[in-house]
C-alpha cells in the first residue's frame, strides 16, 4: 500500500519535475499502475490499523528506550545513544532477549529530533506565503457572534486574503486555502504555519511536527511545501501575524452587521481587494 507521503513524492516528480510514469516507476520501485493511481488520487489509503501491532518482545522495553533517547537531547551531540548502544544497554542492564535489528528499527522511528528553522529574509515572487487563524466578533442576525478568520499573505507582494468561518476545523482550513489560492492567482511554493491542529497532530516533546494525513494529501494535491515555525515563536511569521491584527482593527471595526457568513465574506473580500489596489507595506500594518 502506497502511503500518502510516497504519493506526494510521485506527484511532485510527475507534475513539477515532468518525469514520465515509466521513469517514476523505475526510480521509486513501483508498478506503473501504482504510479498512475497515485497521480490521480493524492488521498490517504482507506485502510488503517485499528489496533497497533503487538511487540511481544520489545514492548516492555519501549518506555526505557524512549527515556534514554529523550535524555539524549540534553547531551553533547557526539555522546548520544546509537542504536547499537541502546541494544547493548538493554541486554546488559535489563536482560533483553530480542534482536538488534528490532531495536535499531524502533530507535530510528522514535528518536526525537531537534528542529532547526532558517527563515528567509528575502522572497522571490510567488515563492512564499504565511497562514494563520484569528478570532473576532461580528453582529450576525441580532446576536453578537465570535467568528474565526483565516489569513493568507504572500511574502513578496504582501497581497492579503481573509475569510471567516464559524470554527477552525480542518474543512474550514482547507476551504480557506482553496479560496485564497483563487484570490491570489496561484499556489505559493512554500506556506509557513505555526502548530495549527488542522495541519499537525498534537506536538510530542522532542519531536518535530507530525502532519495530519489529510493535510499531506491536500498539500500533495496543490503541490506546495509546508514550513512550520518553532513552537511559541509566532514572530517567525510576522507578516501574517500583523495581518491578523490589522484585519481585526480595520476590516472589522466598527463591528459588521451581517446576516450570514456569505455576506461577511463578501465584505472581507471587498476590503482585501481595496488593500490590493491601495497596498501598504507589511511593516505599516503594525499601526
Amino acid at each position: 500500500m502506497v502511503k500518502v507521503d510516497e504519493k506526494e513524492r510521485i506527484r511532485r516528480a510527475y507534475f513539477l519535475q515532468r518525469k514520465s510514469i515509466r521513469q517514476i516507476a523505475r526510480e521509486f520501485h513501483h508498478a506503473r499502475r501504482t504510479v498512475r493511481k497515485a497521480i490521480c488520487d493524492p488521498a490517504p489509503p482507506r485502510y488503517t490499523r485499528v489496533v497497533p501491532a503487538a511487540k511481544p518482545v520489545l514492548g516492555p522495553f519501549t518506555a526505557i528506550i524512549d527515556r534514554w533517547l529523550d535524555a539524549d537531547l540534553g547531551s553533547p551531540k557526539k555522546q548520544r545513544h546509537t542504536a547499537r548502544r541502546v541494544y547493548c544497554r538493554l541486554v546488559e542492564e535489563h536482560g533483553f532477549k530480542g534482536g538488534e535489528s528490532t531495536v535499531r528499527r524502533y530507535a530510528r522511528e522514535h528518536r526525537p529530533r531537534e528542529r532547526e528553522v532558517y527563515l528567509p529574509l528575502e522572497y522571490d515572487p510567488g515563492s512564499d506565503a504565511q497562514c494563520d487563524f484569528g478570532a473576532a466578533y461580528v453582529v450576525m442576525g441580532d446576536k453578537l457572534e465570535q467568528v474565526q478568520f483565516l489569513c493568507l499573505r504572500l511574502c513578496y507582494s504582501t497581497k492579503p486574503f481573509v475569510m471567516a468561518f464559524p470554527h477552525q476545523k480542518q474543512e474550514a482550513f482547507f476551504e480557506g486555502h482553496v479560496a485564497g489560492f483563487d484570490f491570489l492567482g496561484g499556489v505559493p511554493g512554500n506556506i509557513w504555519y505555526d502548530q495549527l491542529s488542522p495541519a499537525v497532530k498534537p506536538l510530542v516533546k522532542g519531536k518535530g511536527p507530525q502532519e495530519q494525513e489529510a493535510f499531506i494529501a491536500f498539500r500533495s494535491h496543490y503541490l506546495f511545501q509546508s514550513r512550520f515555525c518553532n513552537p511559541g515563536e509566532a514572530h517567525e511569521k510576522g507578516m501574517v501575524e500583523n495581518l491578523v491584527g490589522y484585519a481585526r482593527r480595520n476590516f472589522l471595526v466598527p463591528l459588521p452587521k451581517v446576516s450570514s457568513f456569505q455576506e461577511l465574506n463578501e465584505l472581507l473580500l471587498e476590503r482585501c481587494l481595496k488593500e490590493v489596489t491601495c497596498p501598504r507595506k507589511w511593516y505599516q500594518l503594525l499601526s
